[in-house]
């Protein structure tokens, strides 16, 4: 029986990421250019996560979903499904792109695909935020003519943000990240992203980085939810930070010495511990870490000291 998995993380140079993913969990960088994002688990055809160890030790995840998908995902799991998350960490050292990911009603006619996503900020320095939507009242014809004007700014709907805040963005919703952020972001199993501002900035290549606007203004059009507010965890033990079609998180604190269990056959799981250390077994899962609990396996977890974890879950019926 399969254990947790743990896979190499896939390393993604980005004009606005920096060194930081180094610094807070103590990794070991590509040398090169600026590391924006480390892609934990993914099975997508161009970016494959690799297992670790163990008995799956080099199979890439869609080779063990193919494989053994009823034993990782449940007995209703069609082996040629694709895992439905895709789990990242962000070091934001300077604002990201205004974009917008295209919700289901026009991903396929856009040629994209969905992108409900989770932001969890592990560090937020001193004045950090985000932007979500639009201010209220604001539509997006002014919005649009914003952006011809290059004065985006004072029509954008921006939130402060610290450490240990959460923040659920549906498909359609724009957005953007600004610098200063480390984020967990939990995502549908997509990679389309529509820019519609990029702040006047420069790609890695030295040329402006090309904008898709009729696309985002069509995400936009179609998703007329309002967007999420910021979710932060209140008290001791657990509490729910996101819960869609999508999948489920939700937050645990643990104390020196405590136990977090989960029972074979229930559902699979994704943990990732975001403060301390966990032990299971022989094996340690640090933090930063990201690993997949398998449907058909019993985990067990102790922390090693004041722990923080959250646990992804419900992804295994919801849209792929």
């Amino acid at each position: 029986m399969a254990q947790f998995l743990k896979f190499l993380p896939l390393y993604r140079e980005r004009v606005w990421g920096g060194r930081g993913l180094a610094d807070h969990f103590g990794r070991p960088l590509p040398d090169g250019g600026p590391i924006g994002e480390s892609w934990e688990i993914v099975d997508r055809p161009e970016a494959q996560s690799t297992v670790r160890a163990g008995r799956w030790k080099g199979k890439t995840l869609h080779e063990v979903l193919s494989a053994h998908g009823a034993e990782v995902m449940g007995p209703a799991w069609p082996g040629a499904r694709r895992f439905p998350i895709l789990v990242k960490w962000l070091d934001c050292r300077e604002r990201l792109s205004l974009q917008v990911h295209p919700p289901a009603a026009v991903a396929a006619k856009l040629g994209g695909e969905p992108k409900t996503e989770n932001w969890y900020f592990a560090h937020a320095k001193s004045g950090a935020a985000v932007i979500a939507g639009l201010k209220p009242g604001v539509t997006i014809r002014q919005f649009e003519r914003a952006l011809a004007r290059g004065t985006v700014e004072p029509v954008l709907r921006r939130l402060k943000v610290r450490a240990g805040d959460s923040l659920l963005l549906r498909s359609g919703t724009l957005h953007a990240i600004d610098a200063g952020n480390v984020i967990l972001e939990v995502q549908q199993n997509s990679d389309t992203t529509y820019r519609a501002h990029d702040w006047g900035r420069l790609g890695l290549d030295g040329q402006p980085r090309p904008l898709q606007v009729a696309e985002a203004l069509a995400c936009m059009a179609a998703a007329p939810e309002k967007p999420a507010p910021l979710v932060r965890p209140r008290g001791r033990g657990a509490s729910t930070l996101a819960d869609g079609a999508e999948f489920r998180i939700r937050h645990v604190r643990l104390a020196p010495g405590a136990s977090l269990a989960f029972a074979a056959g229930e559902m699979p799981r994704i943990l990732t511990v975001v403060a301390g250390r966990l032990r299971s077994g022989g094996a340690l899962v640090a933090r930063g870490e990201n690993v997949l609990l398998p449907f058909a396996a019993a985990c067990g977890f102790v922390a090693l000291e004041k722990a923080t974890v959250l646990v992804t879950e419900n992804f295994h019926r919801g849209p792929g």
